[in-house]
């Protein structure tokens, strides 16, 4: 059986954002061409973002995969870490808002931006 990495953007206890890799099982198909089972989806969305793109702190509004198809996209999070994505990578968003919680841009979300010489250009599927 194969796995595929997924890298999460999540919501801890605390209210801040983490990365962590979750593992999706591969235990369908053939040797030759493993799959995971079927996700459903709600939608999708294509977003360009011009070079010098970035945003404030902001939360996930509903959890959705990223798909990065041209450019570079970094996401920061309060703890000083952030991560860089390229074309062909990917993340699944869900840092949402804590349920009753007020947002607080000092505590919850996350920012992105634009790196790089070109355009960035994503694909959210929402999950």
């Amino acid at each position: 059986m194969g796995v595929f990495c997924k890298v999460t953007l999540y919501t801890d206890t605390d209210g801040r954002a983490k990365f962590r890799d979750d593992i999706v099982p591969l235990d369908q198909g053939t040797p030759e061409s493993r799959l995971s089972g079927v996700f459903a989806s709600g939608g999708y969305q294509l977003r360009q973002s011009p070079v010098g793109f970035r945003s404030q702190f902001h939360c996930t509004g509903a959890p959705q995969w990223c798909f990065i198809l041209a450019g570079q996209m970094e996401i920061g999070l309060h703890a000083g870490v952030s991560r860089v994505f390229s074309a062909g990578d990917h993340f699944y968003s869900a840092d949402l808002l804590p349920e009753g919680a007020v947002f607080d841009p000092q505590v919850h979300g996350h920012w992105s931006r634009q790196c790089g010489p070109d355009p960035l250009v994503t694909l959210f599927v929402r999950g």
